[in-house]
């Protein structure tokens, strides 16, 4: 009786696992819900003195500039740009002469708030579009602060595309990673490029984690959820070095 109750057991998770390769749940086209979304971003600038600050735009490392408009060695071998326009400041960034983001900042009156109309140039040409708020936090003048967002709007269509991968596997092609993450879903690390690798385990028929690593260290693991009905689907990210998760509300299309 003991062993005929453990083959009935295997038998039918093999038939669960089977019912749900075969009607893989997460595959479809997502569309970002950006009201039910959040992207919480953190950035200190500090002022160093004539005319001169350090920006820190996530990782603890500071880039030193004057803030006079002309672009200088930043990070990751970028150049950075910060241009006072008026009370605004415009912020950009090149690579190798080309243009990867421009942000305007405005202040408020009172000057505990700051809103960037961020703007990133994609290589084909499209452009990703968010407007933040933030709220200063802690002591600091003018554009000098810690500032931390209390809201993120995405302008840009983001379309989170999920596709079926081999045998048990899915793909993921989003805005933000315009190149296929292909991975099965076996826990294994799956190259995605130079140095970088994914893997992702079932937790349970509505629930993946999904994990990342860049030269064998972890920068973010994921959880994506789906709703019980299937139509809505959650990614909480949590960056290896955020604070705070990114939480991303997709809907069925």
């Amino acid at each position: 009786m003991l062993n005929r109750a453990l083959m009935l057991l295997v038998l039918a998770s093999m038939a669960v696992g089977a019912a749900w390769a075969a009607e893989n749940p997460f595959v479809g086209e997502w569309k970002l819900n950006s009201s039910l979304t959040r992207m919480p971003d953190e950035m200190k600038v500090e002022s160093k003195g004539a005319n001169t600050y350090s920006f820190d735009f996530g990782g603890g490392v500071g880039e030193k500039i004057v803030v006079d408009g002309t672009y200088q060695p930043g990070r990751g071998r970028t150049t950075l740009s910060v241009k006072p326009d008026g009370p605004d400041w415009i912020v950009e960034r090149k690579k190798d002469g080309k243009l990867l983001l421009r942000a305007t900042w405005k202040l408020s009156q009172d000057g505990s708030t700051l809103t960037d109309l961020y703007r990133q140039f994609e290589p084909d040409g499209s452009t990703i579009s968010m407007d933040y708020v933030y709220q200063r936090n802690g002591g600091g003048s003018g554009f000098a602060a810690d500032w931390q967002s209390t809201k993120e709007t995405m302008n840009s269509p983001f379309v989170l595309h999920v596709k079926e991968y081999g045998s048990g596997g899915l793909s993921f092609v989003s805005l933000f990673e315009p190149e296929a993450k292909n991975v099965k879903l076996d826990g294994h690390d799956y190259p995605q490029g130079a140095h970088s690798s994914t893997s992702i385990r079932r937790v349970d028929e509505h629930t993946l984690e999904m994990t990342d690593k860049q030269d064998g260290k972890v920068s973010d693991t994921r959880e994506i959820k789906l709703s019980a009905d299937g139509k809505r689907l959650t990614m909480t990210v949590h960056a290896a070095d955020a604070s705070k998760p990114n939480v991303m509300v997709f809907d069925r299309e």
